[in-house]
C-alpha cells in the first residue's frame, strides 16, 4: 500500500486512518521516503523534521487506538511555508537575514493544526520574506515545478505548491499578499484558498504587508482545502488585531455541489482586455463558464474597476509596509538580502506618506464598490495564473510593470480560491479563480468544488522519478536596466534614498532607479481629489453579510 500513499487526498487518508486501515506511522514513513527521493530534484523543502514527525505519528496512532480520534486532520502530514513560526525549529523566511531565527512558540494557525492532530513534516521554500520571485542568490535554491522541472512553481508559496502537486504531503500552508497562495496553486495545478482577511490568524506568520497578508491552506482539491481551513481558522484577538469574531461553519459539510441558480459573474475584461493571457488560459475560462452553465448557474459578465487601479493601491500600500517591516536590516545590511527582494522593497522609499494614505482611502472606496456588485452576484470568476514560465523568463522589474488578476481580491479582502481548469499543449496547468464577498467561504468553496467534480482535471498527476535530470534554472536577470531613466528621475530617486538613511552600492541604487519611473507614475495617478470624509481602509475590518 505504501507505493500508493503519496497521492491520497486528505479526505481519503483520513477515512482510512479513522477506520484503522492506515497507520499514521506508515503514512508518515512513506511520505518521508518520497521526500528523501524527490526533494533533491524539486527543492521544495528547506528543512525536513523527520524525527519529530515520526514521534508525532506514533502519538497520533496511540490516541486513535485508544478511541481518541480528533477528526479529519488527525494523523495527516502537513508542511509549512517557512514564514510560519515553529517552536524550537528554525524559521528563516528563505533569507540569510534570519538564518539563526529559532522561535519559542508556534504560529497560531500551526498550533491549531497540531491541536487537530496534524503532523508537521518540515519547512518549505518560499521567496525571500514571502516577497518577489525566484532568486538564485539566496541560501537555498528556488522550488521547481513538478510538471516540468525547468519551470517556475509560482510565488511566493513555491515549496507549498510544488510539494502538494508532487505528492510529498497532502496539505501545506501558504500566505497571500497579492496572489502568493493562488499563484503557486495555479502554476502547480492544485487548489489554494486566500481566505477573508481576518478569518485565519496572522499571529506568528512573518509579515510582508500587515494590510494585505492572508494565511491559508493549499491542497490537491477543494475538499481538502476546506478541511485544512477548518483546522487553521480561529478567533485570535490577542495575537492578530485584525482577527474577526465570526461563527466558523463546517466548511467541508457545505460542499454539496449544488450551484443551480447560483449567480456567477465573469470578470472577463481582466483576461481578455487588460492583460495578455495565454490561449490555454482563455480556453480554460471559456470551458469553465460552460461548466457552470451546465450545472444550472446563472452566468453573466460583470465589470469592476480596471485591474491597474487595484494593483496601484496594493503596491503603494504593500511595498511601503514591507519596507517598514524590514527597514532596520535594510539600513544595516542591505547586501544580505537577495536582488529580487531588494529591487521590490527598497524602491518603496520613493513613496511619500500622502500616497500611502491616499491609496488606503481608495481601498476603502473599492471595498464599498464591491458591495454593490455582490447585490447581483454570489460569486465572481476570472482567470488565474498559468501556464508556468521557465526561470529565465522572470525579471523582478515585473513587480512594478506587470499585474496579476489575483491582487484584486487582496484589495477587497474577500475569499478567493484557485483551482485547475486545464492544461496547455506542453502539459502545464492553467487555473480559474472563484471569489466572493467577505466571509462567504462556504459559497466560494462549494462553487469551486462543484466545478472540480464536473471536470476531470483532478485525475491528472505529474510523473516524477528520482532518476530525472535536475534541469538547470538558467540565468535569472539581476542587472537592472536603467538605460531609459533620465537624470532628473535619478536625482529625485537618489534624494529619496538619502533621505531614508539608506547606504546603497551602485547596483542597489540602479535597482531603485529602474523602478523609479513606474513608482512616480503611480503616485501621479493616486493624486486625485477625494471627499474629505473618505477615510482610510485601516480603520475598517471587513464584516460578514447580514442575514
Amino acid at each position: 500500500m505504501s507505493d500508493e500513499l503519496h497521492f491520497l487526498t486528505i479526505a481519503e487518508a483520513s477515512r482510512l486512518i479513522e477506520t484503522k486501515k492506515l497507520s499514521p506511522v506508515e503514512y508518515v514513513d512513506a511520505l518521508l521516503k518520497r521526500i528523501e527521493a524527490l526533494n533533491p530534484i524539486l527543492d521544495a523543502f528547506l528543512l525536513v523534521t523527520g524525527d519529530q514527525a515520526r514521534d508525532a505519528a506514533k502519538e497520533a496512532e496511540a490516541e486513535i487506538a485508544a478511541g481518541r480520534y480528533k477528526g479529519p486532520l488527525h494523523g495527516i502530514p502537513f508542511a509549512l511555508k517557512d514564514i510560519y513560526e515553529t517552536e524550537g525549529i528554525r524559521t528563516t523566511a528563505h533569507s540569510k537575514i534570519l538564518m539563526d531565527n529559532v522561535p519559542d512558540k508556534d504560529a497560531t494557525s500551526v498550533a491549531n493544526l497540531k491541536k487537530a492532530g496534524a503532523i508537521l513534516l518540515g519547512k518549505l521554500a518560499t521567496h525571500e520574506f514571502a516577497h518577489g520571485g525566484p532568486s538564485l542568490d539566496l541560501p537555498w535554491p528556488p522550488a521547481r515545478n513538478p510538471w516540468q522541472l525547468d519551470r517556475f512553481s509560482g510565488g511566493s508559496s513555491s515549496g507549498s505548491g510544488c510539494g502538494v502537486a508532487a505528492g510529498l504531503f497532502p496539505l501545506a500552508t501558504g500566505s497571500d499578499t497579492g496572489g502568493s497562495i493562488r499563484g503557486p496553486a495555479g502554476l502547480c495545478g492544485i487548489a489554494g484558498l486566500k481566505p477573508t482577511y481576518g478569518l485565519v490568524s496572522r499571529a506568528g506568520v512573518i509579515p510582508n504587508s500587515y494590510s494585505y497578508d492572508h494565511a491559508g491552506p493549499m491542497a490537491w482539491n477543494v475538499e481538502d482545502v476546506a478541511i485544512g481551513l477548518q483546522g487553521m481558522a480561529s478567533y485570535d484577538p490577542l495575537g492578530d488585531p485584525a482577527s474577526a469574531k465570526v461563527t466558523y461553519p463546517d466548511y467541508r459539510s457545505a460542499l454539496n455541489g449544488d450551484v443551480k441558480g447560483l449567480r456567477v459573474g465573469v470578470i472577463r475584461h481582466f483576461y481578455e482586455e487588460e492583460h495578455n493571457f495565454a490561449e490555454a488560459s482563455i480556453n480554460g475560462m471559456n470551458e469553465a463558464i460552460a461548466v457552470f452553465e451546465s450545472l444550472g448557474a446563472k452566468v453573466s459578465d460583470v465589470r469592476v474597476r480596471p485591474l491597474q487601479d487595484y494593483r496601484i493601491v496594493k503596491l503603494v500600500m504593500g511595498e511601503s509596509e514591507i519596507f517598514s517591516v524590514n527597514y532596520p536590516d535594510l539600513i544595516k545590511r542591505p547586501g544580505d538580502f537577495g536582488h529580487d527582494f531588494r529591487s521590490r522593497t527598497i524602491p518603496a522609499c520613493l513613496i511619500p506618506g500622502v500616497d500611502y494614505v491616499q491609496a488606503s482611502r481608495l481601498r476603502r472606496i473599492m471595498m464599498a464598490e464591491m458591495e454593490e456588485v455582490y447585490k447581483d452576484y454570489d460569486v465572481l470568476i476570472t482567470a488565474g495564473q498559468g501556464p508556468a514560465p521557465v526561470f529565465p523568463a522572470y525579471n523582478s522589474i515585473s513587480n512594478w510593470t506587470g499585474g496579476k488578476a489575483s491582487v484584486h481580491y487582496n484589495v477587497v479582502a474577500g475569499p478567493s480560491i484557485s483551482v485547475c481548469n486545464g492544461f496547455d499543449e506542453d502539459g502545464m496547468p492553467v487555473s480559474l479563480m472563484v471569489c466572493g464577498r467577505p466571509f462567504s467561504e462556504t459559497v466560494v468553496l462549494n462553487a469551486a468544488h462543484a466545478f472540480e467534480k464536473a471536470t476531470a482535471w483532478r485525475d491528472r498527476r505529474p510523473e516524477l522519478s528520482p532518476d530525472m535530470e535536475k534541469l538547470p534554472t538558467g540565468e535569472i536577470p539581476i542587472i537592472p536596466d536603467v538605460s531609459g531613466v533620465d537624470e532628473a528621475t535619478k536625482a529625485r530617486a537618489a534624494a529619496a534614498v538619502a533621505g531614508a538613511g539608506l547606504t546603497l552600492d551602485g547596483v542597489m541604487l540602479d535597482e531603485v532607479f529602474e523602478a523609479a519611473p513606474y513608482i512616480f507614475e503611480m503616485s501621479a495617478r493616486l493624486r486625485q481629489d477625494l471627499m474629505r470624509f473618505d477615510e482610510p481602509s485601516s480603520i475598517m475590518v471587513a464584516q460578514p453579510a447580514k442575514e
